[in-house]
């Protein structure tokens, strides 16, 4: 009979844990209605041929003039400028294997998009383009000065008039907008456990940010989640409470969440 007991307790408090790990932050109707329902450009509203580029000014106006939220990467130059831009390096978008933090703005804006006459923005002049007219899901990419990324990032937004929310995979940039801008709608992104994998992760590593088990240090109000399967954490965390962003959608049959975050097709169209 004891041990009957013992393994009821057991499969009682390990319950308790996963519940504890994964529950989110339930935002209330006033926070999460500005960006429930909503369909963001990813990068902005551009083509597979980069006209015009992604994460670009243009691209920006185009999505704006549309009705479209936008949803955008900031990080850090070296000289601590917050720049608009997704991946790590540069050799994807301007030919050249270096990092962004790597460069000063400066030399940033000697490189052009794609090929093209744009130039790497600043978040402060997207923010004054979009002016407002479309909610925006900033997402901070993870890197070596998360906390001086996060407070001029959020400093920036403060003295923006429109609509944002905020996004990371890195829970910890997720937790620091929980600590300091409460008030902030935040959400963590995360993807399958495969996708984790695939660059690289640990099992563990991989296992924990594809269930969203650390929502326990950030309390997300919404996960985006890449589209596909998701795990019983993650349907349960949306269960709890927690919004249901899906990126990148490419194709309307997988639009299937409270928002969407697309590129490459015209919602509704």
């Amino acid at each position: 009979m004891g041990w009957l007991i013992a393994a009821a307790c057991a499969i009682v408090f390990a319950a308790a844990l996963w519940l504890f790990l994964i529950f989110p932050g339930r935002p209330d109707e006033k926070k999460r209605a500005p960006f429930a329902g909503v369909n963001y450009a990813h990068r902005g509203l551009y083509a597979k041929d980069q006209s015009p580029p992604e994460n670009s000014l243009p691209a920006f106006a185009a999505a704006a003039i549309s009705g479209f939220g936008i949803e955008l990467d900031v990080q850090l130059t070296r000289d601590g400028e917050v720049v608009v831009f997704h991946d790590d390096g540069v050799k994807r978008a301007c030919g050249v294997d270096r990092r962004v933090d790597e460069y000063t703005l400066a030399e940033l804006r000697e490189l052009p998009l794609f090929g093209t006459e744009e130039k790497i923005p600043l978040f402060s002049e997207t923010l004054a383009l979009v002016n407002g007219r479309v909610p925006l899901l900033v997402e901070l990419k993870t890197g070596k000065r998360n906390a001086e990324l996060c407070e001029k990032t959020y400093a920036l937004l403060k003295n923006y008039g429109g609509e944002y929310c905020v996004e990371s995979f890195d829970p910890r940039i997720v937790a620091w907008f929980r600590g300091h801008a409460p008030e902030v709608l935040r959400g963590q992104l995360s993807q399958q456990y495969k996708e984790y994998r695939g660059f690289g992760f640990g099992a563990a590593k991989a296992f924990l940010l594809s269930r969203c088990m650390l929502n326990c240090i950030a309390r997300a109000d919404f996960i985006a989640y890449r589209a596909g399967k998701r795990p019983l954490s993650v349907k349960a965390a949306l269960g709890l409470g927690s919004l249901c962003f899906v990126w990148t959608v490419r194709k309307p049959e997988d639009a299937c969440g409270d928002s969407v975050i697309f590129e490459h097709f015209i919602p509704g169209k």
